[in-house]
């Protein structure tokens, strides 16, 4: 039986719209500030006023359904924020995907030029594991073993045993026949790992999490993961450029393996759906009072149209 079945439903849309407004408040305070020679613009261009916020809410949801340091959760959700945004703006560069349209503008490196595009992705980069980092006048509660753990998760998940490693794998593959073992171990990576971590840096904003817990939020995230690409493989099929704010039908004409090109649409959005069911009964089996708001982010990633 679900521990959540006894609470009242979740207004979802208030729950995020709250957290939105904190992580957007925190990203304009924090990004680009005082950055030098035009840095600070390209920076706040690729981070600002765009995007779903999907990994800070699931930093939120996590820490929150573990009674987790909430300072901490913030600048945990900034942070991957900020390794998301620096790892599209790498990815849309002519190097890699060669992407002209994200979030509906034009991408980085068009706007400011290669150079700056690259520049603005390292700072970023750098700029998340700063703000894990804070001394203790900023954030007195957050304890030198709290930063490292979010440090060490974050890192991670965007190494070579991460995103990393997943486009390096995606950039090989592309024209190859994979099976959905390999394709699901790339999304793993590429994908899967950056949505897991903010779950599971959520999770450790409670220093002491129960292991059951930990365990069962590690296998909602990296489900979720999965469940989140097999959609976007979905969306760039049946979704315009403007509903998606970027280029659509990019993966068919590069000759990707994706989702619906080795499953067909049909099955990939019944795989979606048995992903999320997955997502909802590791959450079951957590033993945490409350976990609406993870249930509500699992079924949101499902049944978006962008």
């Amino acid at each position: 039986m679900s521990a959540v079945t006894s609470l009242p439903a979740l207004d979802s849309q208030a729950w995020m719209q709250q957290r939105l407004e904190r992580t957007e408040q925190a990203l304009s305070l924090w990004v680009g500030v005082d950055a030098p020679a035009g840095l600070g613009e390209a920076m706040r261009y690729a981070v600002l006023d765009g995007g779903k916020r999907l990994r800070p809410l699931l930093v939120w949801a996590a820490a929150e359904a573990v009674g987790g340091l909430e300072p901490a959760a913030l600048r945990a959700g900034c942070a991957v924020e900020l390794i998301h945004a620096y790892s599209l703006v790498h990815d849309d560069m002519p190097c890699m995907d060669n992407d002209v349209l994200r979030r509906g503008k034009p991408t980085v490196h068009v706007g400011f030029g290669e150079a700056a595009a690259l520049l603005a992705g390292d700072a970023l980069q750098a700029l998340a594991f700063e703000l894990l980092v804070p001394d203790a006048a900023q954030e007195p509660l957050m304890t030198a073993s709290l930063q490292a753990r979010l440090c060490r998760l974050l890192g991670r998940a965007a190494g070579a045993h991460g995103m990393a490693g997943g486009q390096a794998i995606d950039l090989a593959s592309v024209g190859l026949q994979l099976g959905e073992a390999q394709l699901r171990e790339m999304h793993r990576l590429k994908t899967g790992a950056l949505l897991q971590a903010s779950v599971l840096m959520g999770a450790a904003c409670n220093e002491a999490v129960a292991p059951k817990a930990w365990q069962a939020l590690s296998s909602y995230g990296q489900v979720l993961g999965v469940a989140f690409q097999v959609v976007d493989d979905i969306l760039d099929v049946v979704a315009d450029s403007a509903t998606l704010g970027k280029t659509a039908g990019k993966d068919a004409a590069n000759d990707k393996p994706t989702y619906v090109s080795l499953l067909g649409l049909d099955r990939a959005r019944a795989h979606a759906d048995e992903l999320c069911a997955q997502a909802h009964e590791a959450l079951q089996a957590s033993g945490l009072p409350d976990t609406r708001a993870l249930a509500a982010l699992a079924d949101m990633v499902v049944r978006r149209s962008h």
